[in-house]
């Protein structure tokens, strides 16, 4: 079955989809994108992702392209077009087609949107979940707006490459005082060693994850308490879990870091416990 994808006012199969070549997200990197999973038909923590968006746009002052539910029906058709049942959709709007230059085109310009969406495989990460991923960590030399959900990615792309080199599936950052931020594409979490669940701040250092969020829900739900501040490496390396938590893994256990081994270097209890319980908690909204 061909995909689809939807751009600029088109829906096109998604091996002709095309953007100028003058596109500022293609040139300079100025766009911002969302990524929201699909569960058994649902859309995961919908509003919450175009909330964020719409704070993104704020943050690089790009005007929406269009209302808020005109862009839920191109989602929804987008998954429709694509059959997805278990999967993911993508949508990245930039400030739009202009000549070259780093200013903001004057007058202005419409925003350009690009949606896709794509399947995926729950059995591949329900084999994550059992077995745990192995992580490295990496400098963290990225911007300093990372709350801010851009496209410009190439020093996670770097990390991450850094991390499959070595035989792991997540790099870890690291800040300058030696804090743990977050992972190449997740938030990070610890089960510290007296059984708190910690996880870093939603500063201007890390991106405030939508399933982060909804984590925070869920354990307030389970009745676990979770304290927001910064951590050290070896704080991490001694903790009794470490998981990562996005939008396409929700919540991943950390088995070993840099060759260690997290606690006897198996998934731990509360993952798996946010984890069951984190569908039944965040927003659905049908396809």
């Amino acid at each position: 079955m061909p995909r689809f994808a939807y751009v600029n006012g088109r829906y096109v199969r998604h091996a002709d989809a095309a953007v100028s070549i003058e596109d500022r997200g293609l040139v300079f990197g100025d766009a911002v994108y969302e990524v929201c999973q699909v569960q058994r038909g649902f859309i995961v923590d919908l509003t919450r992702h175009l909330d964020r968006l719409d704070r993104s746009l704020g943050e690089i002052r790009i005007r929406a392209p269009m209302s808020r539910a005109a862009l839920v029906g191109i989602l929804r058709e987008v998954l429709r077009r694509n059959r997805v049942v278990n999967g993911m959709v993508y949508l990245q709007i930039s400030r739009g087609v202009a000549r070259r230059d780093h200013v903001f085109p004057s007058p202005e310009v419409r925003a350009s949107l690009i949606v896709t969406a794509k399947s995926l495989n729950p059995a591949i990460n329900a084999a994550k979940y059992a077995a745990g991923i192995k992580a490295v960590t990496v400098p963290d030399n990225r911007w300093g707006r990372v709350d801010i959900k851009t496209v410009g990615l190439l020093s996670n792309v770097l990390a991450r490459q850094q991390a499959k080199e070595a035989g792991a599936q997540e790099a870890i950052f690291v800040d300058r005082d030696g804090k743990v931020t977050e992972g190449g594409a997740t938030n990070l979490w610890i089960v510290d060693k007296a059984g708190m669940l910690v996880t870093r701040p939603a500063d201007h250092a890390i991106l405030q994850g939508i399933t982060r969020t909804t984590v925070m829900d869920v354990a307030g739900k389970l009745g676990i308490a979770v304290e927001e501040r910064r951590f050290s490496v070896t704080e991490m390396l001694e903790a009794r879990e470490v998981f990562i938590t996005g939008a396409t893994t929700i919540c991943l256990p950390v088995v070993a870091i840099d060759g260690q081994s997290i606690a006897n270097g198996h998934p731990g209890m509360t993952a798996q416990k946010i984890r069951d319980a984190f569908f039944a908690v965040a927003e659905k909204t049908v396809i």
